[in-house]
């Protein structure tokens, strides 16, 4: 299945960019932008519009540099229970890091940290110290007193009051975070609060590109909103108070639906006169709809992401991370938009390959069997399977590469004498239980290969083109597997089984 392109980066970003600074003169040269979603890599755009850059919203704040600053929240509870950004198997507080290290590699710079709902965990504690002796800005914000239904004691110095006010010099102040929840919508109030009583008539806004709010409420990109917050439980809907107002539709979802009435409150409160916001879809400057040039295109490819959230909501159940109740909401919402597992060509694929290592008596090891299958960008499907030496992952990948260079299929890319090697270090030097190959080791033996193999080095030059591939294997990757697919850029789906009866792996 060959992809085609769905959006348009350059108009998007000229629609975006227009949007976001008309609603800084409607505020008076002071707004508080909250950013949904995730500011850099976002590859759940970039997987349900193809064509969409990753890291557009970076792109977005430069062309917008002179007039913001970004102030990164987080959620104490994220830090203290460990919760884990799936995309890039790290931690939200590693992630938290992360993302101002890219911000500043983009040539911005962040003015400070909040912790929200901070309740002097110890490893928040070592959180915050570990940043402010990096001179890195840190405010702490505790549970709002009275929210949610208290508002005049919201808003009041015993209420958002009591979070220490952040200074800023821009009329734009993004707020971000890593993941959901992290408290952006408060410190924005919390901002607004103190700008309002220090007699400045600063605004919010908020900027969230899915679900989209002027596409059809049962379009696939929206619906593959709805599979990627199952767990969240959010559901899509037509604003009611858009509709009311203005007589238009516009999609909006569940929570922000819910939480509009109060939050106009707050901020009538807050200002002190009407709200110019009638409805949760007036509050949004998002222009993503209007950048779709291939709608077929979106749909396909949203249909794909549905169907590779099944997946994993099935796989983090089988690791104890999910509910059953998010597995079986995924596979409604893959029935209700009318695709399958057989809609994604590369599962058959896998469990074919598995199937046939089963039957092949030097293949599978420790009596598990496992293939894979990945797509590569000209439609075609090489598969792979387990062995003694290496993980199906890893074969799938050396037999991508090498039909992407042309080279037998009989060529080995890393002599044996390499993987011999690699496997007695395991055995006699890690006196580890598993000696195969994982993707990450493999790409490092191959990569030490290029020196005395040009197969090896023609093959080597095709593992770009393996990014945005699609991928399935039939047992849950393991960590180096894992790490190696990240690197590649590979979208990869598993069944929900296990590769090894173990219950530790060394």
């Amino acid at each position: 299945m060959v992809k085609q392109q769905a959006f348009d980066v350059e108009k998007y970003l000229e629609e975006q960019t227009s949007a976001i600074r008309e609603r800084v003169a409607q505020s008076d040269n002071k707004l508080y932008l909250e950013f949904g979603g995730k500011l850099v890599f976002d590859y759940h755009a970039a997987r349900v519009l193809p064509g969409f850059d990753p890291n557009v919203k970076m792109k977005l704040l430069q062309k917008l540099k002179d007039q913001a600053e970004i102030i990164l929240c987080i959620y104490a509870g994220h830090i203290d229970q460990r919760k884990t950004r799936a995309d890039f198997g790290i931690t939200y507080d590693a992630d938290a890091m992360k993302l101002i290290d890219d911000i500043r590699g983009w040539g911005l710079e962040v003015n400070s940290v909040v912790v929200t709902r901070y309740e002097d965990q110890p490893a928040v504690k070592q959180f915050i110290n570990s940043l402010e002796r990096r001179n890195i800005r840190v405010y702490i914000h505790r549970a709002t007193k009275g929210y949610p239904t208290d508002i005049d004691l919201i808003v009041s110095d015993d209420g958002y009051g009591m979070n220490p006010y952040i200074e800023t010099t821009k009329p734009l102040v993004v707020i971000t975070g890593p993941g959901p929840n992290s408290g952006k919508l408060g410190t924005c109030l919390s901002q607004l609060y103190h700008e309002h009583k220090r007699g400045l008539p600063a605004g919010y806004a908020k900027f969230e590109s899915f679900p989209i709010w002027n596409i059809p409420l049962k379009h696939p990109v929206n619906i593959a909103y709805e599979a990627a917050t199952a767990d969240l439980k959010d559901i899509n809907l037509i604003d009611p108070f858009h509709l009311e107002t203005y007589g238009k539709t516009a999609v909006n979802y569940n929570r922000d639906v819910d939480a509009f009435p109060l939050l106009k409150r707050i901020l009538e409160k807050i200002s002190g006169s009407t709200s110019m916001y009638q409805s949760p879809t007036d509050m949004g400057v998002n222009r993503i709809g209007f950048a779709i040039i291939d709608d077929a295109a979106a749909c396909n490819a949203a249909k794909q992401e549905i169907i590779r959230r099944s997946f994993r909501y099935a796989c983090e159940y089988m690791m104890g991370l999910g509910s059953r109740e998010t597995v079986d909401r995924a596979k409604l919402i893959m029935q209700d938009i009318g695709c399958s597992e057989a809609d994604r060509p590369v599962v058959h694929a896998a469990r074919e390959a598995a199937e046939e290592a089963h039957s092949d008596p030097g293949k599978g090891h420790g009596g598990i069997y496992c293939g894979a299958a990945i797509e590569l960008p000209d439609g075609s499907v090489v598969t792979g399977k387990n062995s003694p030496i290496m993980h199906a992952a890893a074969s799938a990948m050396l037999n991508a590469i090498k039909r992407l260079a042309d080279l037998p299929d009989k060529l080995h890319l890393i002599s044996p004498s390499i993987i011999e090697s690699i496997a007695e270090m395991k055995r006699a030097i890690k006196d580890s239980a598993m000696v195969t190959m994982d993707l990450e080791e493999t790409l490092i033996a191959l990569g030490t290969s290029t020196a005395s193999s040009s197969g090896a080095y023609l093959a080597v030059k095709q593992l770009k083109k393996l990014k945005g591939c699609e991928m399935h294997v039939t047992h849950m990757p393991s960590p180096g597997d894992e790490a190696g697919l990240r690197d590649l850029g590979i979208h990869v789906t598993s069944d929900p089984r296990f590769s090894s009866d173990r219950l530790h792996s060394v």
